[in-house]
């Protein structure tokens, strides 16, 4: 058996190099600025099913990190990103000085969408930009939802970050 996975392991590199002698030497591949965007979308894709698999979990201010029982907003974002190996810090305030800076309305899926809230300076609710003006998060009654970025929320909206 292992001397069987041996030759085809020496199969297939004489076939790349035949293939590449063939070609002149040119192997395409697709552009690097390509490569990076299609798997940013697709890591922003798995990052928002997976909150989404949460819809209707209890919110809870100061949630315990790790546990799924309940979430506040930094606690979801930070375990749904964790679990594709993006480490986000612990509250919304944090969470809002990583990655890069996105202008309002150039905001793609995946991107974190920061908010203020009533009785608290600055920073103080994080989103997931999901697309067509609507953002996955948890606040209040109802717990893990989907919210259109209405009046409420645009009139409250502090800054985004893209952190994929």
């Amino acid at each position: 058996m292992k001397l069987q996975h041996k030759w085809g392991k020496r199969l297939a590199i004489m076939t790349l190099g035949a293939t590449i002698a063939i070609s002149g030497g040119v192997i395409s591949s697709p552009q690097p600025t390509q490569a990076a965007t299609v798997s940013a979308s697709t890591k922003a894709d798995h990052i928002i099913s997976l909150g989404k698999r949460y819809m209707g979990t209890p919110y809870k201010f100061g949630s315990k990190v790790g546990q799924t029982r309940t979430f506040d907003c930094s606690t979801l974002t930070k375990y749904i990103y964790g679990k594709y190996g993006i480490y986000l810090p612990r509250t919304a305030a944090q969470q809002s000085r990583v990655g890069s800076y996105v202008s309002k309305g150039n905001w793609k899926k995946g991107d974190l969408l920061f908010f203020s809230v009533p009785g608290r300076p600055g920073v103080g609710h994080v989103g997931v930009y999901i697309g067509n003006n609507k953002m996955l998060h948890t606040y209040g009654a109802g717990g893990v939802k989907i919210s259109t970025i209405n009046s409420y929320w645009n009139s409250h909206y502090m800054t985004a970050r893209r952190v994929i």
